[in-house]
């Protein structure tokens, strides 16, 4: 008996303090950090808390918190703040990002830099409101009707939810556009072990917002769409002399007004859409990989990382060569970071809480070598052991070795 409970001791600690938290508090932390002064949603699970515990911190420094009445109208509240040149968000799960979609198309067609957080949980419907899942990889990408640049982030950890979150800012003015921060029901709740926060590497990174600039003087409106190489156009607050431009959701010219010409529409078009052309992001992976030529790589997303290493490490130990990417950056997909990874591998395993192979068949659309991504997948509403990948990985290498 002594020898089992051997196996279940901790190790004696080194000293140092760290930081226990949940994700939602990593990313509220991280909005505080950002400069986010407007927080508007209704309450779900799992992303309450978020609301929440902002409700109690933001007015210490100047922000708001709203309770709105639906989803719809905390999207669009959001949308109005950042008009107004205020860092905003909103935060919700599977159920009101269907609701807030077309506000979402609304900030893409108007170029409005707004962060919007989904905490996956067990869908469709109503579905399971306290199970984890990661079932909206396609919806955060494809939901919102007509084309607009999206930018999808998802953090793997409490601690890099933080850092994703300031980024999330950054990028959404950057770019002008909707950023997503995608985690699931299980890193947003769960309690992690958390390094000390270091509060040096947070920038404010605004773009092309000119607020508090002085304007030189124009005849006419202020081009706040105009043709520019990198697609994103000068950016103006309601008020600025010499800024006043129309904004509308259907179609529209440089100063806004609505336009239905075929070739200002094909121009429009092209310009919000090569915004991400030249998008910078540091890590689209996390990449644990040891081997030069792997017979497993895993890949996986969100809460599932700790999971992948605890299985990789018994695998090692029965001999096989495992690699390990963790993916980030979702929206533009880094297909060029990920493509050495996989082609160096003999099967890829993608590891994901959902019944259709998601995150797989980006890999498939954007990579290919779809004749070596395999499937590990689990859609019950309970996280992944080590035990269940390793299994499943076991079978799945077996399996290959013998149909060559």
């Amino acid at each position: 008996a002594s020898d089992v409970l051997g196996e279940f001791q901790l190790q004696p600690g080194d000293g140092k303090r760290r930081l226990f938290m949940i994700g939602n508090e990593a990313i509220s932390l991280g909005a505080i950090a950002a400069g986010c002064r407007l927080m508007a949603a209704y309450p779900i699970t799992p992303a309450s808390d978020i609301m929440e515990y902002l409700a109690k911190k933001l007015p210490k420094f100047g922000g708001v918190v709203v309770q709105t009445e639906d989803e719809i109208a905390a999207m669009n509240m959001v949308i109005g703040a950042a008009y107004a040149g205020v860092r905003a968000m909103t935060a919700s799960a599977g159920p009101g990002l269907s609701l807030k979609t077309e506000a979402i198309g609304l900030a893409g067609m108007t170029e409005t830099p707004v962060v919007i957080v989904d905490t996956q949980r067990g869908g469709p419907s109503t579905g399971l409101p306290t199970k984890t899942e990661q079932s909206d990889i396609n919806a955060m990408i494809y939901s919102t009707h007509g084309e607009i640049p999206k930018i999808v982030l998802a953090p793997s950890t409490a601690e890099e939810a933080f850092y994703d979150t300031v980024e999330a800012f950054n990028l959404a003015e950057e770019h002008q556009c909707p950023v997503i921060i995608l985690t699931d029901l299980q890193l947003s709740l769960g309690k992690q072990t958390v390094e000390p926060l270091d509060y040096s590497k947070v920038e404010i990174r605004r773009g092309k917002l000119l607020a508090g600039q002085e304007l030189p003087p124009i005849e006419g409106n202020f081009k706040r769409y105009a043709f520019t190489e990198d697609g994103i156009s000068p950016r103006v607050v309601p008020g600025q002399k010499y800024g006043i431009h129309h904004v509308t959701g259907v179609e529209h010219g440089e100063t806004g007004s609505p336009s239905e010409a075929p070739e200002n529409r094909k121009k429009m078009m092209e310009k919000r859409l090569r915004k991400l052309q030249n998008l910078r992001y540091a890590t689209p992976l996390n990449v644990h990989a040891k081997h030069a030529e792997a017979d497993i790589l895993f890949v996986g997303i969100n809460s599932t990382i700790g999971t992948i290493q605890e299985a990789m490490e018994r695998l090692e130990r029965d001999g096989l060569k495992c690699n390990h990417v963790h993916v980030r950056l979702v929206h533009p997909f880094p297909t060029e970071a990920i493509r050495p990874y996989i082609e160096k591998a003999k099967v890829v395993m993608v590891v994901e809480n959902n019944a259709t192979g998601q995150l797989a068949n980006l890999i498939k659309l954007h990579v290919g070598h779809a004749d070596k991504v395999k499937n590990i997948l689990k859609y019950d509403g309970n996280p992944f052991l080590p035990k269940e990948i390793e299994t499943q990985a076991k079978a799945l290498f077996t399996l290959e070795k013998e149909l060559i």
